[in-house]
Protein backbone atom coordinates (compact mmCIF):
# COMPACT_ATOMS: atom_id res chain seq x y z
CA UNK A 1 0.00 0.00 0.00
CA UNK A 2 1.69 3.57 -1.04
CA UNK A 3 3.05 5.32 1.87
CA UNK A 4 2.36 8.95 0.41
CA UNK A 5 -1.21 8.75 0.34
CA UNK A 6 -1.51 7.36 3.70
CA UNK A 7 0.78 9.95 5.19
CA UNK A 8 -1.80 11.96 3.95
CA UNK A 9 -4.36 10.88 6.66
CA UNK A 10 -6.67 9.09 4.82
CA UNK A 11 -8.45 6.09 5.78
CA UNK A 12 -6.89 2.98 4.72
CA UNK A 13 -9.74 1.27 2.96
CA UNK A 14 -10.10 4.67 0.78
CA UNK A 15 -5.78 4.47 0.15
CA UNK A 16 -6.38 0.90 -0.86
CA UNK A 17 -8.89 1.34 -3.18
CA UNK A 18 -6.70 4.17 -4.96
CA UNK A 19 -3.37 2.47 -4.95
CA UNK A 20 -5.31 -0.88 -6.86
CA UNK A 21 -6.55 2.31 -9.23
CA UNK A 22 -2.76 3.01 -10.47
CA UNK A 23 -2.41 5.56 -8.09
CA UNK A 24 1.12 5.63 -6.44
CA UNK A 25 1.58 9.15 -5.56
CA UNK A 26 -1.29 12.09 -5.44
CA UNK A 27 -0.88 15.49 -7.61
CA UNK A 28 0.34 18.56 -6.36
CA UNK A 29 -3.87 19.50 -6.32
CA UNK A 30 -4.19 16.62 -3.87
CA UNK A 31 -0.98 17.37 -1.88
CA UNK A 32 -2.44 20.58 -1.29
CA UNK A 33 -5.89 20.16 -0.74
CA UNK A 34 -6.58 17.15 0.98
CA UNK A 35 -5.10 18.23 4.10
CA UNK A 36 -6.92 21.15 3.97
CA UNK A 37 -10.32 19.59 3.53
CA UNK A 38 -9.91 16.48 6.86
CA UNK A 39 -8.71 19.65 8.93
CA UNK A 40 -12.68 21.00 8.12
CA UNK A 41 -11.69 24.32 6.00
CA UNK A 42 -13.45 25.69 2.97
CA UNK A 43 -11.79 25.77 -0.46
CA UNK A 44 -11.55 27.93 -3.62
CA UNK A 45 -9.52 26.12 -5.99
CA UNK A 46 -8.28 27.32 -9.58
CA UNK A 47 -7.63 24.21 -11.33
CA UNK A 48 -8.60 22.14 -14.38
CA UNK A 49 -9.51 18.74 -15.25
CA UNK A 50 -6.93 16.38 -15.72
CA UNK A 51 -4.88 17.53 -12.38
CA UNK A 52 -6.42 15.25 -10.12
CA UNK A 53 -8.95 17.12 -8.11
CA UNK A 54 -11.96 14.75 -8.21
CA UNK A 55 -9.98 12.72 -5.86
CA UNK A 56 -8.41 15.69 -4.46
CA UNK A 57 -12.05 16.85 -3.09
CA UNK A 58 -13.36 13.09 -2.73
CA UNK A 59 -10.94 10.79 -1.08
CA UNK A 60 -11.29 13.54 1.73
CA UNK A 61 -15.18 12.97 1.60
CA UNK A 62 -15.14 9.35 1.44
CA UNK A 63 -12.68 9.42 4.70
CA UNK A 64 -15.34 11.71 7.12
CA UNK A 65 -18.83 10.45 5.60
CA UNK A 66 -20.65 7.44 7.83
CA UNK A 67 -21.58 5.20 5.21
CA UNK A 68 -25.52 3.84 5.29
CA UNK A 69 -26.57 6.59 7.43
CA UNK A 70 -29.58 6.82 5.60
CA UNK A 71 -28.87 10.81 4.30
CA UNK A 72 -27.41 12.41 1.95
CA UNK A 73 -24.69 13.64 3.20
CA UNK A 74 -22.10 15.12 0.69
CA UNK A 75 -23.38 16.76 -2.72
CA UNK A 76 -21.12 17.50 -6.04
CA UNK A 77 -22.38 20.03 -8.45
CA UNK A 78 -20.92 19.89 -11.72
CA UNK A 79 -22.33 21.67 -15.17
CA UNK A 80 -23.33 18.91 -17.41
CA UNK A 81 -24.20 15.49 -17.43
CA UNK A 82 -20.76 14.11 -18.38
CA UNK A 83 -18.99 15.55 -15.95
CA UNK A 84 -21.72 14.35 -13.39
CA UNK A 85 -21.44 10.72 -14.95
CA UNK A 86 -17.45 11.12 -14.30
CA UNK A 87 -17.09 11.94 -11.20
CA UNK A 88 -19.86 9.26 -9.62
CA UNK A 89 -17.82 7.15 -11.43
CA UNK A 90 -14.68 8.07 -10.11
CA UNK A 91 -16.08 8.15 -6.43
CA UNK A 92 -17.40 5.14 -6.15
CA UNK A 93 -14.43 3.43 -7.90
CA UNK A 94 -12.39 5.64 -4.55
CA UNK A 95 -15.17 4.53 -2.25
CA UNK A 96 -15.36 1.00 -3.22
CA UNK A 97 -14.51 -0.64 0.06
CA UNK A 98 -16.07 1.99 2.21
CA UNK A 99 -19.17 0.91 0.65
CA UNK A 100 -20.63 4.22 -0.30
CA UNK A 101 -23.60 4.44 -2.52
CA UNK A 102 -23.37 7.48 -5.47
CA UNK A 103 -25.68 8.77 -7.11
CA UNK A 104 -25.69 10.82 -10.38
CA UNK A 105 -28.36 13.14 -11.12
CA UNK A 106 -29.01 14.24 -14.30
CA UNK A 107 -30.87 15.57 -17.33
CA UNK A 108 -32.12 12.95 -20.25
CA UNK A 109 -32.65 10.20 -17.86
CA UNK A 110 -35.55 8.50 -16.15
CA UNK A 111 -36.62 10.10 -12.81
CA UNK A 112 -37.84 6.52 -11.14
CA UNK A 113 -34.75 5.31 -10.23
CA UNK A 114 -33.14 8.33 -8.46
CA UNK A 115 -36.39 8.88 -6.44
CA UNK A 116 -37.01 5.53 -4.85
CA UNK A 117 -33.15 5.69 -4.32
CA UNK A 118 -33.38 9.14 -2.24
CA UNK A 119 -36.63 7.97 -0.89
CA UNK A 120 -35.49 4.81 0.83
CA UNK A 121 -32.41 6.91 1.90
CA UNK A 122 -30.01 4.54 0.49
CA UNK A 123 -27.68 6.93 -0.67
CA UNK A 124 -24.62 8.74 1.01
CA UNK A 125 -22.91 10.74 -2.44
CA UNK A 126 -25.47 13.15 -5.15
CA UNK A 127 -23.40 14.23 -8.21
CA UNK A 128 -25.49 15.85 -9.99
CA UNK A 129 -26.45 19.12 -12.81
CA UNK A 130 -28.28 22.29 -11.40
CA UNK A 131 -31.24 22.07 -13.31
CA UNK A 132 -32.22 18.32 -12.16
CA UNK A 133 -31.32 18.65 -8.72
CA UNK A 134 -33.62 21.85 -8.23
CA UNK A 135 -36.15 19.39 -9.54
CA UNK A 136 -35.87 16.85 -7.03
CA UNK A 137 -35.68 19.59 -4.40
CA UNK A 138 -38.60 21.28 -4.99
CA UNK A 139 -40.60 18.08 -5.44
CA UNK A 140 -39.12 17.62 -1.68
CA UNK A 141 -37.30 14.33 -2.95
CA UNK A 142 -33.67 15.29 -2.79
CA UNK A 143 -33.11 16.59 0.90
CA UNK A 144 -29.62 18.71 1.64
CA UNK A 145 -30.30 19.19 4.98
CA UNK A 146 -28.25 17.02 6.45
CA UNK A 147 -25.47 17.80 3.64
CA UNK A 148 -22.21 17.66 5.31
CA UNK A 149 -19.47 18.26 2.29
CA UNK A 150 -20.93 20.64 -0.48
CA UNK A 151 -18.58 20.99 -3.93
CA UNK A 152 -19.31 23.49 -7.09
CA UNK A 153 -16.99 21.58 -9.27
CA UNK A 154 -16.30 23.69 -12.42
CA UNK A 155 -18.43 26.52 -11.50
CA UNK A 156 -16.82 29.16 -14.18
CA UNK A 157 -18.61 26.57 -16.70
CA UNK A 158 -21.72 26.68 -14.78
CA UNK A 159 -21.78 30.55 -14.61
CA UNK A 160 -21.16 30.24 -18.60
CA UNK A 161 -24.23 28.14 -18.91
CA UNK A 162 -26.74 30.44 -17.10
CA UNK A 163 -26.52 28.51 -13.52
CA UNK A 164 -25.41 31.15 -11.45
CA UNK A 165 -29.10 31.48 -9.63
CA UNK A 166 -29.45 27.84 -9.56
CA UNK A 167 -26.45 27.46 -7.70
CA UNK A 168 -27.54 29.86 -5.58
CA UNK A 169 -30.69 28.42 -4.88
CA UNK A 170 -29.10 24.70 -3.63
CA UNK A 171 -26.45 26.06 -1.94
CA UNK A 172 -29.88 28.01 0.21
CA UNK A 173 -30.59 24.38 0.83
CA UNK A 174 -27.69 23.11 2.26
CA UNK A 175 -26.69 23.60 6.06
CA UNK A 176 -24.57 26.65 6.94
CA UNK A 177 -22.50 24.39 8.62
CA UNK A 178 -21.44 21.94 5.89
CA UNK A 179 -17.87 22.51 4.54
CA UNK A 180 -17.59 23.66 1.39
CA UNK A 181 -15.23 23.70 -1.40
CA UNK A 182 -15.31 25.62 -5.04
CA UNK A 183 -13.05 24.79 -8.33
CA UNK A 184 -13.38 26.77 -11.40
CA UNK A 185 -10.40 27.32 -14.03
CA UNK A 186 -11.31 31.04 -13.99
CA UNK A 187 -12.16 33.43 -11.07
CA UNK A 188 -14.79 35.59 -12.69
CA UNK A 189 -16.36 38.68 -10.52
CA UNK A 190 -19.62 36.82 -10.20
CA UNK A 191 -18.09 33.40 -8.95
CA UNK A 192 -15.89 35.54 -6.39
CA UNK A 193 -19.08 37.10 -5.02
CA UNK A 194 -20.32 33.66 -4.90
CA UNK A 195 -17.64 32.59 -2.99
CA UNK A 196 -17.49 35.47 -1.07
CA UNK A 197 -21.03 34.94 -0.05
CA UNK A 198 -21.51 31.01 0.44
CA UNK A 199 -17.79 30.22 1.68
CA UNK A 200 -16.35 30.58 5.37
CA UNK A 201 -12.47 32.02 5.97
CA UNK A 202 -11.68 29.76 2.10
CA UNK A 203 -8.01 28.89 1.66
CA UNK A 204 -7.31 29.38 -1.58
CA UNK A 205 -5.94 27.02 -3.44
CA UNK A 206 -3.74 27.75 -7.32
CA UNK A 207 -2.47 25.33 -9.40
CA UNK A 208 -0.39 26.60 -12.09
CA UNK A 209 -0.85 24.35 -15.39
CA UNK A 210 2.07 22.09 -16.41
CA UNK A 211 3.38 23.70 -19.65
CA UNK A 212 4.46 20.05 -21.66
CA UNK A 213 6.91 20.62 -24.33
CA UNK A 214 5.50 20.30 -27.54
CA UNK A 215 7.50 21.31 -29.84
CA UNK A 216 8.71 17.82 -31.11
CA UNK A 217 5.45 17.15 -32.25
CA UNK A 218 3.62 18.13 -35.81
CA UNK A 219 0.32 19.22 -34.74
CA UNK A 220 -2.55 18.76 -37.27
CA UNK A 221 -6.68 18.62 -37.18
CA UNK A 222 -9.19 17.51 -40.33
CA UNK A 223 -12.33 19.24 -39.90
CA UNK A 224 -15.19 16.46 -40.13
CA UNK A 225 -18.85 16.25 -39.81
CA UNK A 226 -18.87 13.52 -36.30
CA UNK A 227 -20.58 11.02 -38.46
CA UNK A 228 -17.54 11.04 -40.56
CA UNK A 229 -15.12 10.35 -37.74
CA UNK A 230 -14.60 6.60 -38.65
CA UNK A 231 -14.39 6.95 -42.79
CA UNK A 232 -11.75 10.33 -41.98
CA UNK A 233 -9.70 8.11 -39.74
CA UNK A 234 -9.69 5.16 -42.29
CA UNK A 235 -8.51 7.88 -45.05
CA UNK A 236 -5.80 8.44 -42.67
CA UNK A 237 -4.66 5.53 -41.91
CA UNK A 238 -4.46 4.33 -45.63
CA UNK A 239 -1.65 6.87 -46.67
CA UNK A 240 0.17 8.09 -43.29
CA UNK A 241 2.97 6.22 -42.36
CA UNK A 242 2.22 5.23 -38.67
CA UNK A 243 4.32 2.85 -36.80
CA UNK A 244 2.26 2.62 -33.46
CA UNK A 245 -0.92 4.69 -33.14
CA UNK A 246 -2.78 5.68 -29.22
CA UNK A 247 -6.10 6.97 -30.55
CA UNK A 248 -8.21 8.70 -27.66
CA UNK A 249 -12.11 8.50 -27.76
CA UNK A 250 -14.34 9.96 -24.89
CA UNK A 251 -16.05 6.42 -23.41
CA UNK A 252 -15.04 2.81 -22.70
CA UNK A 253 -18.18 1.57 -25.29
CA UNK A 254 -16.17 3.77 -28.21
CA UNK A 255 -12.70 2.40 -27.23
CA UNK A 256 -14.42 -1.13 -27.93
CA UNK A 257 -16.33 0.05 -30.72
CA UNK A 258 -14.41 1.69 -32.86
CA UNK A 259 -11.20 -0.73 -32.24
CA UNK A 260 -13.66 -3.18 -33.51
CA UNK A 261 -14.60 -1.26 -36.57
CA UNK A 262 -10.97 -0.56 -37.33
CA UNK A 263 -10.43 -4.32 -37.17
CA UNK A 264 -13.18 -5.31 -40.07
CA UNK A 265 -11.93 -2.50 -41.92
CA UNK A 266 -8.04 -4.16 -42.24
CA UNK A 267 -6.25 -1.89 -39.53
CA UNK A 268 -5.78 -4.29 -36.48
CA UNK A 269 -6.81 -2.56 -33.66
CA UNK A 270 -7.37 -3.52 -29.46
CA UNK A 271 -9.09 -1.02 -26.67
CA UNK A 272 -7.88 0.01 -23.36
CA UNK A 273 -10.51 1.15 -20.92
CA UNK A 274 -11.60 0.33 -17.47
CA UNK A 275 -13.18 -3.01 -18.38
CA UNK A 276 -10.30 -4.67 -18.75
CA UNK A 277 -8.77 -6.57 -15.71
CA UNK A 278 -4.92 -5.83 -14.71
CA UNK A 279 -3.93 -9.21 -16.31
CA UNK A 280 -5.62 -8.25 -19.59
CA UNK A 281 -4.47 -4.45 -19.66
CA UNK A 282 -1.27 -5.92 -19.24
CA UNK A 283 -1.31 -8.10 -21.85
CA UNK A 284 -2.26 -5.56 -24.39
CA UNK A 285 -0.05 -3.41 -23.27
CA UNK A 286 2.55 -5.12 -23.99
CA UNK A 287 1.48 -6.64 -27.33
CA UNK A 288 1.52 -2.70 -28.31
CA UNK A 289 5.25 -2.14 -26.78
CA UNK A 290 6.01 -5.39 -29.12
CA UNK A 291 4.92 -4.26 -32.10
CA UNK A 292 2.04 -6.81 -31.82
CA UNK A 293 -0.14 -4.51 -32.47
CA UNK A 294 -0.25 -0.99 -34.42
CA UNK A 295 -2.89 0.71 -32.56
CA UNK A 296 -4.04 1.05 -29.72
CA UNK A 297 -7.71 2.96 -28.49
CA UNK A 298 -8.10 4.00 -25.08
CA UNK A 299 -9.78 6.63 -22.95
CA UNK A 300 -7.68 9.31 -20.72
CA UNK A 301 -8.55 7.35 -17.78
CA UNK A 302 -7.64 3.83 -18.95
CA UNK A 303 -3.98 5.48 -20.58
CA UNK A 304 -3.35 7.10 -16.88
CA UNK A 305 0.43 5.88 -16.24
CA UNK A 306 1.09 4.15 -19.72
CA UNK A 307 4.68 5.09 -20.67
CA UNK A 308 5.65 4.01 -24.05
CA UNK A 309 9.06 5.81 -25.97
CA UNK A 310 7.87 5.01 -29.75
CA UNK A 311 4.48 6.22 -30.16
CA UNK A 312 4.29 7.77 -33.85
CA UNK A 313 1.17 9.04 -33.94
CA UNK A 314 -1.24 10.12 -31.47
CA UNK A 315 -4.66 10.94 -32.30
CA UNK A 316 -7.87 12.50 -30.64
CA UNK A 317 -10.83 11.02 -32.62
CA UNK A 318 -13.17 12.69 -30.08
CA UNK A 319 -11.23 15.73 -28.81
CA UNK A 320 -10.78 16.48 -25.19
CA UNK A 321 -13.02 19.23 -23.40
CA UNK A 322 -9.94 20.45 -21.18
CA UNK A 323 -6.92 21.54 -22.74
CA UNK A 324 -4.25 20.37 -20.34
CA UNK A 325 -5.92 16.52 -21.03
CA UNK A 326 -5.05 17.47 -24.13
CA UNK A 327 -1.64 18.47 -24.03
CA UNK A 328 -1.28 15.08 -21.46
CA UNK A 329 -2.47 13.03 -24.64
CA UNK A 330 0.07 14.01 -27.26
CA UNK A 331 2.81 14.29 -24.98
CA UNK A 332 2.77 10.34 -25.53
CA UNK A 333 4.50 11.00 -29.12
CA UNK A 334 7.57 12.68 -29.78
CA UNK A 335 9.98 11.51 -26.68
CA UNK A 336 13.44 10.96 -26.04
CA UNK A 337 14.74 13.09 -29.01
CA UNK A 338 12.05 11.78 -31.87
CA UNK A 339 9.40 13.84 -33.84
CA UNK A 340 5.84 13.03 -33.36
CA UNK A 341 2.71 13.79 -34.58
CA UNK A 342 -0.80 14.55 -33.39
CA UNK A 343 -3.66 14.53 -35.04
CA UNK A 344 -7.64 15.66 -34.19
CA UNK A 345 -10.51 14.68 -36.05
CA UNK A 346 -12.50 18.60 -35.01
CA UNK A 347 -16.10 19.27 -35.92
CA UNK A 348 -17.95 21.81 -36.41
CA UNK A 349 -18.93 22.51 -32.98
CA UNK A 350 -15.94 21.58 -31.80
CA UNK A 351 -14.06 24.35 -32.96
CA UNK A 352 -14.17 26.62 -30.45
CA UNK A 353 -12.76 24.10 -28.19
CA UNK A 354 -9.88 23.99 -30.68
CA UNK A 355 -9.21 27.01 -30.38
CA UNK A 356 -9.00 26.74 -26.63
CA UNK A 357 -6.64 24.58 -26.73
CA UNK A 358 -4.47 26.49 -28.85
CA UNK A 359 -5.10 29.68 -26.94
CA UNK A 360 -3.54 27.52 -23.99
CA UNK A 361 -0.50 25.75 -25.73
CA UNK A 362 0.32 29.24 -27.42
CA UNK A 363 0.80 26.87 -30.58
CA UNK A 364 -1.95 26.41 -33.54
CA UNK A 365 -2.83 23.70 -35.67
CA UNK A 366 -2.63 23.24 -38.79
CA UNK A 367 -5.44 21.98 -40.75
CA UNK A 368 -5.14 19.61 -43.42
CA UNK A 369 -7.82 18.40 -45.97
CA UNK A 370 -8.41 14.87 -46.04
CA UNK A 371 -7.48 12.45 -48.53
CA UNK A 372 -9.63 12.06 -51.14
CA UNK A 373 -10.41 9.17 -52.90
CA UNK A 374 -8.38 9.67 -56.27
CA UNK A 375 -5.23 10.48 -53.63
CA UNK A 376 -5.66 6.76 -52.09
CA UNK A 377 -6.31 4.94 -55.35
CA UNK A 378 -2.76 6.33 -56.61
CA UNK A 379 -1.12 6.07 -53.23
CA UNK A 380 -2.37 2.32 -53.23
CA UNK A 381 -0.52 1.89 -56.85
CA UNK A 382 2.47 3.35 -55.69
CA UNK A 383 2.92 1.15 -52.98
CA UNK A 384 1.96 -1.91 -55.24
CA UNK A 385 4.71 -0.77 -57.50
CA UNK A 386 7.34 -0.37 -54.85
CA UNK A 387 6.60 -3.84 -53.62
CA UNK A 388 7.19 -5.25 -57.15
CA UNK A 389 10.09 -3.32 -57.20
CA UNK A 390 11.55 -4.60 -54.28
CA UNK A 391 11.44 -8.45 -55.61
CA UNK A 392 12.15 -7.48 -59.20
CA UNK A 393 15.27 -5.97 -57.81
CA UNK A 394 15.90 -9.04 -55.91
CA UNK A 395 15.57 -11.56 -58.42
CA UNK A 396 14.27 -14.12 -56.43
CA UNK A 397 11.19 -15.27 -58.21
CA UNK A 398 12.18 -18.22 -59.91
CA UNK A 399 9.44 -20.67 -59.49
CA UNK A 400 6.79 -17.84 -60.38
CA UNK A 401 8.89 -16.87 -63.25
CA UNK A 402 8.69 -20.98 -64.42
CA UNK A 403 4.48 -20.58 -64.23
CA UNK A 404 4.97 -17.25 -66.17
CA UNK A 405 7.17 -18.78 -68.93
CA UNK A 406 4.41 -21.89 -69.13
CA UNK A 407 1.57 -19.74 -69.25
CA UNK A 408 2.91 -18.16 -71.80
CA UNK A 409 4.01 -20.98 -73.76
CA UNK A 410 0.50 -21.89 -73.51
CA UNK A 411 -0.13 -18.66 -75.56
CA UNK A 412 -1.28 -16.29 -72.80
CA UNK A 413 -0.50 -12.85 -73.38
CA UNK A 414 2.76 -11.84 -71.00
CA UNK A 415 0.89 -8.30 -69.82
CA UNK A 416 -2.15 -10.32 -69.56
CA UNK A 417 -0.59 -12.58 -67.14
CA UNK A 418 1.25 -9.67 -65.37
CA UNK A 419 -2.08 -7.88 -64.80
CA UNK A 420 -4.31 -10.95 -63.68
CA UNK A 421 -1.45 -11.56 -61.18
CA UNK A 422 -1.63 -7.77 -60.20
CA UNK A 423 -5.19 -8.00 -59.94
CA UNK A 424 -4.95 -11.01 -57.26
CA UNK A 425 -2.04 -9.12 -55.53
CA UNK A 426 -5.13 -6.09 -55.13
CA UNK A 427 -7.79 -8.70 -53.74
CA UNK A 428 -7.60 -7.64 -49.91
CA UNK A 429 -8.24 -3.68 -51.34
CA UNK A 430 -11.61 -4.93 -51.71
CA UNK A 431 -11.57 -5.52 -48.18
CA UNK A 432 -10.93 -1.94 -47.63
CA UNK A 433 -14.07 0.00 -49.55
CA UNK A 434 -13.04 4.14 -49.35
CA UNK A 435 -15.92 5.76 -47.42
CA UNK A 436 -17.44 9.02 -48.42
CA UNK A 437 -17.43 11.85 -46.68
CA UNK A 438 -19.81 14.61 -46.41
CA UNK A 439 -19.28 18.38 -46.91
CA UNK A 440 -18.72 20.28 -43.54
CA UNK A 441 -20.33 23.57 -42.81
CA UNK A 442 -18.62 25.33 -39.84
CA UNK A 443 -20.03 27.17 -37.05
CA UNK A 444 -20.33 30.49 -37.08
CA UNK A 445 -16.95 32.41 -36.04
CA UNK A 446 -16.48 35.09 -33.88
CA UNK A 447 -16.91 38.45 -34.74
CA UNK A 448 -14.08 40.97 -35.21
CA UNK A 449 -14.36 42.43 -31.81
CA UNK A 450 -14.03 39.82 -30.19
CA UNK A 451 -17.36 39.37 -29.10
CA UNK A 452 -19.48 36.02 -29.48
CA UNK A 453 -22.74 35.24 -30.39
CA UNK A 454 -23.77 35.29 -26.76
CA UNK A 455 -22.88 38.65 -26.06
CA UNK A 456 -24.35 39.47 -28.95
CA UNK A 457 -27.56 37.95 -27.88
CA UNK A 458 -27.38 40.15 -24.59
CA UNK A 459 -26.99 43.43 -26.64
CA UNK A 460 -29.78 42.74 -28.91
CA UNK A 461 -32.11 41.80 -25.75
CA UNK A 462 -35.22 43.88 -26.46
CA UNK A 463 -34.23 45.80 -30.07
CA UNK A 464 -36.80 45.16 -32.73
CA UNK A 465 -35.67 43.00 -35.62
CA UNK A 466 -37.41 41.51 -38.06
CA UNK A 467 -38.80 38.01 -37.36
CA UNK A 468 -38.15 35.81 -40.55
CA UNK A 469 -37.40 32.11 -40.45
CA UNK A 470 -33.94 32.61 -41.39
CA UNK A 471 -31.90 35.13 -39.52
CA UNK A 472 -30.43 38.04 -41.68
CA UNK A 473 -27.29 36.75 -40.30
CA UNK A 474 -26.07 34.55 -42.56
CA UNK A 475 -25.56 30.84 -41.71
CA UNK A 476 -28.22 31.43 -38.49
CA UNK A 477 -31.80 29.95 -38.14
CA UNK A 478 -34.45 31.81 -36.34
CA UNK A 479 -36.38 29.79 -33.79
CA UNK A 480 -39.31 30.38 -31.18
CA UNK A 481 -39.27 29.61 -27.69
CA UNK A 482 -43.08 29.28 -25.51
CA UNK A 483 -42.16 31.82 -23.03
CA UNK A 484 -41.42 35.52 -23.38
CA UNK A 485 -41.55 38.42 -20.79
CA UNK A 486 -44.86 37.78 -18.91
CA UNK A 487 -43.12 34.34 -17.48
CA UNK A 488 -40.09 36.01 -16.87
CA UNK A 489 -37.58 34.43 -18.96
CA UNK A 490 -34.15 35.71 -19.39
CA UNK A 491 -31.70 35.98 -21.87
CA UNK A 492 -29.57 33.55 -19.42
CA UNK A 493 -32.15 30.77 -19.50
CA UNK A 494 -32.14 30.99 -23.30
CA UNK A 495 -28.49 30.03 -23.62
CA UNK A 496 -28.51 27.75 -20.41
CA UNK A 497 -31.26 25.17 -21.29
CA UNK A 498 -30.49 25.25 -25.21
CA UNK A 499 -26.49 24.59 -24.39
CA UNK A 500 -26.97 22.17 -21.66
CA UNK A 501 -30.23 20.07 -22.95
CA UNK A 502 -29.12 20.46 -27.04
CA UNK A 503 -25.39 19.74 -26.37
CA UNK A 504 -24.33 22.95 -28.07
CA UNK A 505 -21.96 25.53 -27.03
CA UNK A 506 -23.48 28.65 -25.82
CA UNK A 507 -21.27 30.94 -27.37
CA UNK A 508 -22.47 29.92 -31.00
CA UNK A 509 -26.35 30.91 -30.04
CA UNK A 510 -26.79 33.87 -31.31
CA UNK A 511 -29.36 37.01 -31.07
CA UNK A 512 -32.05 37.03 -28.73
CA UNK A 513 -35.57 38.75 -28.76
CA UNK A 514 -37.47 38.48 -25.49
CA UNK A 515 -41.15 39.14 -26.37
CA UNK A 516 -44.79 39.00 -24.28
CA UNK A 517 -45.76 35.55 -24.95
CA UNK A 518 -42.29 34.60 -26.63
CA UNK A 519 -38.88 34.41 -27.39
CA UNK A 520 -36.87 34.79 -30.81
CA UNK A 521 -33.46 32.67 -30.59
CA UNK A 522 -31.00 32.48 -33.63
CA UNK A 523 -29.00 28.94 -33.84
CA UNK A 524 -26.35 27.91 -36.57
CA UNK A 525 -28.39 25.95 -39.14
CA UNK A 526 -26.48 23.15 -38.74
CA UNK A 527 -27.31 22.87 -35.06
CA UNK A 528 -31.27 23.37 -35.60
CA UNK A 529 -32.23 19.44 -36.33
CA UNK A 530 -30.04 19.47 -32.88
CA UNK A 531 -32.16 21.78 -30.94
CA UNK A 532 -35.28 20.85 -32.45
CA UNK A 533 -34.90 16.90 -31.59
CA UNK A 534 -34.54 18.16 -28.03
CA UNK A 535 -38.31 19.01 -27.97
CA UNK A 536 -40.14 18.44 -24.64
CA UNK A 537 -36.20 18.85 -22.39
CA UNK A 538 -36.41 22.28 -22.44
CA UNK A 539 -37.82 24.28 -19.27
CA UNK A 540 -36.90 27.16 -17.36
CA UNK A 541 -37.92 27.02 -13.61
CA UNK A 542 -39.56 24.25 -14.13
CA UNK A 543 -41.71 25.76 -17.07
CA UNK A 544 -41.71 23.38 -19.89
CA UNK A 545 -40.60 25.02 -22.91
CA UNK A 546 -41.11 24.36 -26.67
CA UNK A 547 -38.65 25.15 -29.65
CA UNK A 548 -39.78 25.80 -33.55
CA UNK A 549 -38.58 27.47 -36.47
CA UNK A 550 -40.37 30.94 -37.01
Amino acid sequence: MTTEFLSLGLHPQVVQAVTEMGFTEPTPIQTAVIPLILNGQDIIGQAQTGTGKTAAFGLPILHSLTPGLGQVQALIVTPTRELALQVAGALADYGRYRDVHVLAIYGGQAYGRQKRQLRQGEVDIVVGTPGRLLDLIQQKILDLSHVQFLVLDEADEMLSMGFIEDMEAILAQTPESRQTALFSATMPAEIRRLADNYLRQPQAVTMQRQQLTLTAIEQRYYLVNEADKLAALTRLFEIEEMTSVLIFARTRQGTGELANELTVRGFPAEALNGDLSQDNREQVLNRFRQNQIKVLVATDVAARGLDIEDISHVINFDLPTDPEIFVHRIGRTGRAGKTGIAISLVTPKEQFRRRKIERYTRQNMTQLPLPTIAEIQTYREAQLVESMMVWLRRGRCRQEKELVEKLVTEGHDAVEIAAAALKLARAEEKQRPIAPVSEVVEAPERGRNGRDHHSAAKRDFGHGRAAHGRSHEKGMVRLSLSAGKQHGIRPNDVVGTIAFHADIPGRAIGAIRIQEQHTLVDVPEQFVAQVLAKNGKYQVRKRPLTVERV
